[in-house]
């Protein structure tokens, strides 16, 4: 069983644990306006795939303008966030913040990406709620870099997932 950490905390965390060299599980989230987001499996650009538990979190807010930031000139990466918010607070979320280089998505209602991806937290007060994660999938499909986040109020290490995504090219 995968886990991470709340505070030094072990967090257990359920679903489907995928690792690199796995085919990306194929699912759907809700867009910011109620349309699907389709993410995983084959597509045209790599993708880069980041679960937070909420963007309502100094970290989690963070990571999100920090990536939105990064991906700018990444025209060959298709960037999704994946959080437990309502459509309506992330939408709000990125109009306030100005993000527009990446799609907000939530996982709320059946949690299937947090569930398909591992990432679901089974336990302590954030039960319910995504692990921070970032998942970069190429374009056959295949998980090339993974990082479950050690510690849940720390950001992910960026230049590796960069990197990742430049070497998928």
């Amino acid at each position: 069983m995968q886990t991470t950490t709340f505070n030094g905390t072990t967090v257990k965390l359920s679903g489907n644990a995928i690792n690199v060299g796995d085919k990306a599980p194929v699912v759907t989230a809700v867009g910011t306006d109620l349309s699907d987001v389709e993410i995983g499996g084959a597509k045209d650009n790599i993708q880069l795939i980041i679960t937070v538990p909420s963007l309502d979190t100094d970290t989690c807010a963070a990571e999100t303008r920090r990536f939105n930031q990064d991906v700018n000139n990444l025209d060959i990466c298709e960037t999704t966030v994946v959080s437990m918010d309502l459509p309506f607070a992330s939408e709000r979320f990125c109009t306030t913040e100005g993000i527009t280089n990446l799609t907000v998505a939530s996982d709320y209602i059946d949690k299937d990406v947090s569930k398909a991806y591992g990432v679901l937290m089974n336990d302590n007060k954030l039960k319910g709620l995504s692990a921070r994660a970032v998942f970069v999938i190429d374009r056959s499909g295949k998980v090339v870099y993974k990082e479950i986040v050690s510690e849940i109020t720390a950001e992910p290490n960026y230049e590796a997932a960069l990197d990742a995504i430049k070497e998928a090219r």
